[in-house]
């Protein structure tokens, strides 16, 4: 497995030289988790840095009755962990495998001493981490004011600045693939609701649906932003 290959292909490296990934890659190691696996929980955490090289990783929290709600939804190329004054807020999370993915971890004490020696890519993780802080503030207050529509078309809208779309016919389609459970775990709702929910909103012409795939309305992401 090339792991400098898989290092170059993370937005957070563009800032890095072929000589600093090979750095980097020294200080990597690649493990490959099947689908349905818990890769933390709060009483497990350990801290460093977790790179999504390959597949789809779900951070959630458990109420007092045990009712999972979804925090986010990572795919490839985005980063979760927490190291020393560094935090991407997944301390207190659990964090499980919604496909087979291969997770990138970070050799704590010399990614700490790379992130001095290269400023550049510290200013990219800081980034990382305000973008973060604002989403979980915009997904906090969603949650507490709007209804269901309301949450299923801010998540959507969210997983599609993230993860890229396609212009279809007016609509566009996120590119990384979705299912209902997925969308009901990230609006705190139930499957059979949010699928209500997706209908009427199909048939309001706000999305399109298909397999594992849902377009916007050029006009919502023009007004989520």
């Amino acid at each position: 497995m090339n792991k400098i290959l898989y290092l170059s292909q993370f937005d957070l490296m563009s800032s890095l030289s072929e000589a600093d990934l090979m750095e980097m890659d020294s200080m990597t190691s690649i493990t490959t988790f099947p689908k349905h696996t818990t890769i933390q929980t709060p009483d497990t955490f350990t801290e460093g840095f977790y790179f999504v090289k390959k597949g789809k990783v779900r951070l959630y929290t458990l109420n007092t009755e045990g009712k999972q709600f979804t925090v986010d939804i990572l795919g490839e190329g985005n980063v979760f962990g927490e190291m020393n004054e560094l935090s991407l807020g997944t301390r207190a999370l659990y964090i499980e495998t919604t496909e087979i993915c291969d997770i990138c971890l970070m050799d704590r004490g010399r990614f700490e001493q790379f992130l001095v020696d290269h400023p550049a890519f510290m200013m990219s993780m800081l980034n990382v981490l305000s973008e973060r802080i604002k989403q979980m503030s915009e997904v906090t207050q969603t949650l507490a004011l709007g209804n269901l529509h309301d949450k299923i078309m801010h998540n959507l809208c969210r997983l599609a600045e993230r993860n890229g779309w396609t212009k279809e016919d007016g609509y566009c389609r996120i590119q990384s693939g979705i299912t209902h459970q997925e969308i009901a775990w990230m609006a705190g709702a139930s499957r059979e609701s949010v699928t209500a929910a997706m209908k009427e909103l199909s048939q309001a012409g706000r999305i399109r649906t298909s397999f594992k795939s849902v377009a916007l309305h050029a006009s919502e992401l023009e007004a989520f932003r």
